[in-house]
């Protein structure tokens, strides 16, 4: 069996964005530290538990810009929500953009994408 170990976000500033993810989605930071790698590393987890971790570049490292947009690869991960029009607003108001939607998806979900800090896209899903 296989399962998803952790999802690892790269930021100019790990701290900031660790932190917009604790309050927008109640990630809980478990340690942040200065690796040997010489990237500040911090590590999260969900209210679910899955690990999400953040870093800045190695020491040497050149960064590509992020892509909030539709793209190959991995494109966005998601959160469920109980209330989509209120996390949407709520969201907005920590500095997340509306990208695209809300849509209802014919199983009677409702979806909407997101772009929040450091250009990453976020799906929010309401059951």
């Amino acid at each position: 069996m296989f399962r998803i170990n952790h999802i690892h976000l790269k930021s100019p500033d790990p701290k900031t964005l660790a932190d917009w993810f604790v309050e927008a989605f109640n990630l809980t930071i478990d340690s942040d530290t200065v690796r040997d790698f010489g990237d500040r590393f911090i590590s999260c987890h969900s209210e679910d538990g899955l690990m999400v971790n953040i870093s800045g570049a190695r020491t040497g490292e050149k960064m590509g810009i992020g892509d909030a947009d539709p793209h190959y690869g991995l494109e966005h991960f998601g959160f469920d929500v109980e209330d989509m029009g209120a996390e949407i607003k709520r969201l907005e108001g920590l500095g997340a953009v509306l990208a695209d939607g809300p849509y209802d998806i014919p199983d009677g979900r409702k979806i909407a994408f997101i772009k929040v800090p450091d250009n990453i896209r976020i799906e929010l899903i309401q059951q």
